[in-house]
């Protein structure tokens, strides 16, 4: 059971998406290393090192504001497990999502973050 990058969330207009990919890239002198639209969501997302990019309109990233944070683990059921072991609220079950899996938690100080299991197949 291992966190194994934690996420940082940026919330923006689809028209502002392309800079801010070249902006992080150039940054962090790494390349967007996942990129994809999630459909059902209305939204596209891009990673470049530890930031994920939330790109969609006011109503469709409203959903999403509440999460401040992305976990990407190794096991996403060790941390279901782990969770319902020690009583820490569950918000969102574990469900299949275009990356893997993820499941949303709220930690004791009232945080609310997403877990995230990548499927190996999932990267640009």
């Amino acid at each position: 059971m291992q966190i194994k990058e934690i996420l940082t969330r940026i919330f923006l207009h689809p028209s502002k998406l392309e800079k801010s990919i070249k902006f992080y890239e150039n940054l962090f002198k790494k390349t967007c290393s996942l990129r994809f639209i999630y459909k059902e969501m209305n939204i596209e997302l891009a990673q470049i090192s530890s930031i994920l990019l939330l790109a969609g309109e006011e109503k469709d990233l409203e959903k999403f504001k509440s999460t401040k944070t992305t976990f990407l683990v190794d096991s996403l059921d060790d941390f279901h497990d782990y969770f319902l072991d020690n009583g820490i609220p569950i918000l969102e079950k574990p469900k299949k999502v275009p990356t893997g899996k993820n499941m949303r938690i709220q930690h004791p100080d009232g945080s609310i973050i997403e877990y995230v299991e990548h499927k190996k197949d999932c990267f640009v």
